[in-house]
């Protein structure tokens, strides 16, 4: 709970990146890369962070993360 609230205030503190993602024009586009079109997500928290090519970093405050639920074993192996 307290880690939640500080990465509220500072954001990810951690230094962790993926390579910088581009979204395909037309596409759909996260919260992070309707900024810049361009994000980075942190492989420790999983956040995404808009990040600018010219500059060569992360240029904004962490966005939100949407988890993605995993089908279950049972939704699976109904059919």
């Amino acid at each position: 709970m307290l880690h939640r609230v500080m990465d509220v205030i500072f954001g990810c503190w951690h230094g962790n990146y993926s390579f910088p993602i581009t979204a395909r024009p037309g596409g759909r586009r996260t919260a992070a890369a309707a900024t810049t079109g361009t994000y980075v997500v942190c492989l420790d928290c999983g956040k995404e962070m808009p990040y600018d090519w010219k500059t060569m970093r992360v240029v904004g405050p962490a966005a939100a993360v949407v988890p993605v639920a995993a089908p279950s074993f049972a939704a699976k192996h109904a059919a």
